[in-house]
């Protein structure tokens, strides 16, 4: 184990200023489809798949397209033509050019291609087009299949997965296939091996991935129905609007705004989802493709982040286990690297990474001999699953056991040293060397590294390697904004670059643990396909949480949210970034732009002249010279090669000097001597460190020649001093975006404003599984951090409502993010509506006038569309109706709790910079499973909810009393006031369930208010005197004389 390694920098000061460079793609004559050289034909001229539009695609994707793919141009859409000495395939007889075609000997030359060729090619995954020029998915084959060629002795790695039986069956149907398509001969018989290596080959050249649509028969409904609701609304805003009722004007006008205001938010939050998808990877062929018998592993290197504060609020048992998820994550070992950020700067934190890197080198090795999941020991020892199926090893059991005693041990001594944490000493921390603890002042002490795992001799139990475990504490200092998790994480960007440099990142909070040991290989399946892996900024996976009771009374598991908005995104440009669970293109975060799509030729005639620009719509402008580009866009590949040669020249010592670049500036031209000798000023841009500038130029990872471990610890402490973002872009432009406690966010859209796209990746088993806070008050603070986190988004420069127009981010895609932070502002008119019933029916009037008969068919449509587009809703995405009423409870709920307050706190810390908090006071919890549920802590988000349900109430009362005394006919009226009433207490019904606790034990301060409530009601009811007969006539005195 490598020494604790602290440092303290001094502030650097940056120069100059740059802008984000953007980078391109030089274009190469390779095909389009795998990434291969297009190749020539025998008579020597380059190969031309389509000769319509003459889209570059090799020779093994034409003929791998025409036998198993539509056989059609994936760009132009024209169905290929055979070439000769290309195979036949049924189709074919229907061209004239093929019948003149007399080569016969080579119909069937498809299971005798060169080997060393096939062997020598790369295997490439699906690619994809422009959006707005994608195929729609055909049912019953894909709309284009890509992929490269592959020899067939190289992919005997699948055959191992099957029984021979399971084996010669899937062989069978494949020939079976090749016979019905002509492709086969039912005489070739006899070359069984034959036949399994190209089966294997056509396997593997399949994509890594697909895209699969939601059927017609299921979304056109769904859309169908979203474009009547919106004319039906129409319809209805007009009455409304048009019919004010005279005798509660400003019950009415409040109303409608109300009811406008509603609608506006149902358009932000219903059209995103307009084009729902869902995606299916395949690791089968990702290993095939990257992990080949006998070659070196190509699989792309990941850093894991994962950030804690304070180990006494986050228990260091369940970061543990997070850390050993990662740890036995099915993954190359050498090409993952774990970096926990302690943002507390805790000696427990870090004495129990020292116990947790221990007891993985007996836990690794005994997760990947018996393949279990999940491999978090705490979660793995507690299921309730028969843990003995699937299970054939004879010692499992008995070193199962062992296993479970042995974390039992671990725990304790985790215990312990929390007990010990507990009281901290007057003279300080220390550490088992003597030596005081740097972090004894948390907000004063320098930057700290630990590497625990991954250094030599750190091997597990059977000698093998461990992945690499490193501890970060960034340097704090008084006076300097450390901006929170956004800093912290920005922290582990530059640490991880200056140590592994992996290509991609997964970031999880301490309490989110690897569910799936498979997760990293699900995003690889998108990251690392030719064409779209370039173009993605990160991999998103849907939030999963244990621990939350079987009705999820509050919502916490989001379902609605992650099962149908997050996939209607994804059919747009992709789902937000929701702070965890999610692996990242490094490349992304340095506020780089995408590569640059090559354009397509334009459909032209030749019959006007070249001057002529309107013929067929076509156009004739000449594209811009190389030397007219930006100096930092065009030039970038040149400049990653030239910091790549200086790096790699000096292999004998590190080499830290910018100047040194310069060296190699002779012999090119003025422009791209200018556009090298730029390199200076990304100090100005990423920071005074050569190494990790160095890093940002490699845009597949790894570190540069010529450096040793010390001076890259040296560097890794410089990175992390608290002056060292000072005047750069970090936090504006590069890595996590600073402005907003919702960084995610934040962070997310300055990449889609950029022209990047996400992906949504959602396996059948959850690659991620955390906590959520089941209890009332615990959950409304989250959700108030959350929406607090929108309003400083609105507030900001970077609201979605004005930012990065003219840039590449879709319509619908800035719907969803002006969704994301308007939302809070729903709080203000929905407070107000659920007011409105109780005041109708304490004073006798109503919002909406007597109905005619036009009016109550859109009052019916409307109610009706709204029911169709939920159950439509549920029909596609799979959600059940309990997922999506609690959804619905719970948007009133923190509507008019947490929500309201975060507009008023976060109006208060922007513009009057008043920072306001909300404490939480515990009471009372059960020790039995779900104890936290009914656990209550008193707080003021409480307030405003609890007076609507007295409010309510009270007006339910008053309005059945006056009914009751004013006889038949005022039941009538009533039953509207009383439909809205009960709306707004059912909806509120599991927030009055966690006021009364268990088994009724309603707490004494909500009995109090309950108490100041109703009399402030019962006031107001006298003062109205419902049961005093209303006069309308005369007044009639007695007059004294008896009758």
């Amino acid at each position: 184990m490598a020494g604790l390694v602290t440092g303290s920098s001094q502030p650097l000061h940056a120069k100059d200023e740059l802008r984000p460079p953007s980078r391109q793609s030089a274009a190469s004559k390779k095909c389009r489809v795998c990434g291969d050289e297009i190749g020539v034909k025998e008579d020597g001229e380059v190969f031309v798949a389509c000769h319509v539009c003459g889209f570059p695609v090799c020779r093994p994707c034409y003929e791998y397209e025409r036998s198993e793919g539509n056989q059609c141009c994936p760009q132009c859409n024209t169905r290929y033509k055979r070439h000769k000495g290309c195979p036949r395939v049924p189709g074919d007889n229907d061209d004239d050019d093929d019948a003149n075609f007399d080569d016969f000997d080579d119909e069937f030359q498809i299971k005798h291609r060169d080997h060393d060729e096939s062997s020598q090619k790369n295997v490439f995954g699906h690619t994809e087009i422009e959006d707005h020029h994608e195929q729609e998915m055909i049912p019953i084959r894909p709309a284009f299949s890509s992929a490269g060629s592959v020899g067939g002795k190289d992919l005997e790695g699948e055959k191992e997965g099957y029984s021979n039986a399971e084996w010669q069956e899937r062989v069978e149907k494949w020939k079976v296939r090749q016979e019905k398509r002509g492709l086969v001969s039912k005489d070739d018989g006899g070359n069984d091996q034959g036949e399994e290596d190209e089966y294997l080959m056509a396997e593997a050249r399949q994509p890594l991935w697909r895209k699969i649509p939601i059927p017609s028969s299921r979304i056109n409904p769904y859309r169908i129905v979203i474009v009547l609701r919106l004319i039906i609304l129409c319809f209805f805003f007009r009455f409304r609007i048009l019919t004010p009722a005279s005798d509660a004007y400003a019950l009415w006008l409040i109303s409608v705004i109300c009811e406008i205001w509603f609608g506006f938010s149902w358009i932000l939050d219903q059209f995103p989802k307009w084009n729902p998808i869902e995606r299916e990877t395949y690791l089968d062929r990702l290993s095939m493709r990257f992990e080949r018998e006998g070659e070196p592993n190509r699989l792309g290197p990941v850093d894991v982040f994962v950030s804690t504060v304070d180990p006494l609020k986050e228990p260091p048992i369940i970061t543990a286990n997070t850390v050993l998820s990662i740890l036995a994550v099915d993954y190359p070992v050498d090409k993952v690297s774990c970096y926990v950020s302690d943002d507390g700067a805790s000696m427990l934190l870090f004495d129990s990474l020292a116990e947790t890197a221990e007891f993985a080198r007996r836990w690794v090795p005994f997760c990947k001999k018996h393949n279990i999941e999940p491999r978090a020991p705490e979660f793995y020892f507690t299921q309730k699953i028969d843990y003995l199926k699937d299970k054939v090893h004879p010692n499992f059991v008995k070193e199962r056991r062992a296993m479970k005693r042995e974390y039992e041990e671990f725990k304790v001594r985790i215990n312990a040293l929390v007990s010990k944490a507990q009281k901290k000493p007057e003279e300080g921390w220390v550490m088992q060397d003597g030596t005081p603890w740097p972090g004894n002042i948390t907000r004063d002490h320098p930057g700290m590294i630990q590497v625990y795992l991954g250094s030599e001799g750190a091997l597990d139990v059977e000698g093998k390697e461990l992945p690499r475990l490193v501890y970060v504490s960034r340097e704090k200092r008084p006076g300097y904004n450390h901006h929170k998790k956004a800093g912290a994480m920005n922290s582990l960007i530059r640490v991880s670059a200056v140590l592994t440099n992996a290509p991609f990142m997964l970031n999880l909070d301490c309490d989110h643990y690897i569910n799936n040991s498979k997760a990293v290989r699900e995003a690889m399946c998108f990251l690392m396909d030719p064409q779209l892996g370039k173009k993605l900024c990160y991999v998103q996976f849907p939030q999963r949480f244990d621990g939350i009771d079987r009705h999820d009374r509050y919502a916490n598991r989001n379902v609605v949210f992650f099962d149908i908005n997050m996939k209607g995104l994804d059919g747009v440009q992709g789902p937000v970034y929701v702070g965890t669970g999610c692996v990242f293109n490094r490349q992304s975060l340095y506020g780089y732009d995408p590569p640059v799509s090559e354009k397509r030729p334009k459909m032209t005639c030749d019959c006007w002249p070249s001057w002529c620009c309107c013929c067929c719509g076509g156009s004739r402008k000449k594209s811009k010279k190389k030397g007219q580009r930006s100096l930092l866009g065009g030039l970038y590949p040149m400049k990653k090669k030239m910091m790549g040669k200086k790096y790699t020249r000096k292999a004998s010592a590190p080499v830290f000097d910018l100047e040194e670049i310069e060296e190699g500036l002779e012999g090119y031209e003025e422009l791209e001597k200018s556009s090298l000798m730029s390199q200076k000023s990304f100090e100005k841009r990423f920071g005074q460190s050569p190494v990790f500038i160095a890093s940002t130029l490699m845009e597949n990872g790894g570190l540069p020649e010529g450096t040793n471990s010390q001076s890259l610890i040296k560097e890794a402490i410089h990175v992390i001093s608290c002056g060292y973002e000072e005047k750069t872009e970090w936090g504006k432009e590069v890595g996590w975006i600073y402005g907003s406690v919702t960084e995610d966010i934040l962070t997310g859209f300055k990449m889609h404003c950029r022209g990047w796209r996400s992906v949504y990746c959602s396996p059948k088993r959850p690659a991620f599984k955390g906590s959520a806070p089941i209890n009332l008050s615990d959950r409304l603070h989250q959700v108030l951090r959350w929406a607090l986190g929108s309003i400083e988004i609105f507030l900001s420069h970077h609201c979605p409502l004005w930012y990065g127009y003219g840039g590449k981010l879709k319509l619908l895609e800035r719907l969803a993010y002006i969704n994301t932070i308007v939302y809070p502002f729903t709080s203000i008119p929905l407070l107000a509506y659920c007011t409105i019933p109780a005041v109708c029916l304490l004073t006798g009037k109503f919002i909406i006038p007597t109905l005619n008969n036009l009016a109550s068919i859109w009052f019916l449509a409307l109610f009706i569309s709204i029911i169709a587009t939920s159950v439509l809703e549920l029909r596609w995405s799979g959600v059940s109706i309990q997922d999506l009423w609690r959804n619905e409870q719970f948007w009133v709920i923190g509507g008019v709790s947490a929500h309201l307050f975060a507009v008023f706190q976060g109006l208060l810390k922007v513009l009057g910079g008043v920072d306001t908090n909300f404490t939480v006071t515990s009471k009372s919890a059960d020790d039995a499973e779900f104890g936290e549920l009914y656990l209550f802590k008193w707080t003021t988000l409480l307030i405003p909810p609890t007076t609507l349900i007295i409010l309510n109430m009270v007006g339910v009362v008053a309005g059945v009393s006056d009914a009751i005394n004013n006889g038949y006919g005022s039941w009538g009226p009533l039953f509207g006031k009383l439909f809205f009433a009960f709306w707004v207490i059912v909806h509120l019904y599991p927030f009055l369930k966690g006021l009364m606790g268990r088994q009724n034990r309603t707490p004494t301060i909500v009995v109090l208010w309950s108490i100041l409530l109703a009399s402030i009601f019962s006031l107001i009811w006298v003062r109205i005197d419902p049961f005093l007969p209303k006069q309308t006539g005369p007044i009639l005195k007695q007059c004294g004389v008896e009758c």
